[in-house]
């Protein structure tokens, strides 16, 4: 069994795709894109602005979901330009300053909106 969440603290889905999905203990949450939840546009022209907002997508996410980022156990980074890996890195890091989760970082040939980073993550609930 699965439940859907969807929260006004992130962005809604541009696809047919939900924000994140509960199942045995874990959240599922889609790779989020620095899309402002109020706006539904792109936040941010550089990489650490773009980062700044797709954290807070993800801790609002999160959050809908009943944790937090004390709970997130992978992470996985998509940036259109692995030249951007420091700017992101700094950013990221200020989200998780006390052990970190496991994280994978690539790059890819395009992101949806021609976003610079897209993060997804799996997350244990609190519950």
């Amino acid at each position: 069994m699965k439940d859907v969440v969807l929260t006004s603290k992130g962005p809604k889905p541009i696809g047919p795709y939900s924000q994140a999905v509960k199942a045995n203990g874990l959240i599922y949450i889609s790779g989020q894109i620095a899309l402002d939840p109020a706006s539904g546009e792109m936040a941010g022209n550089d990489i650490r602005q773009q980062t700044e907002r797709v954290m807070e997508n993800l801790k609002g996410i999160l959050g809908g979901a009943g944790t937090n980022l004390n709970n997130v156990l992978k992470a996985t980074v998509f940036l259109k330009d692995l030249n951007d890996f420091e700017g992101m890195n700094e950013v990221y890091g200020r989200y998780f300053q006390h052990a970190p989760p496991a994280r994978s970082t690539v790059q890819v040939a395009r992101l949806p909106k021609d976003a610079l980073v897209e993060i997804e993550m799996i997350a244990k609930t609190l519950s």
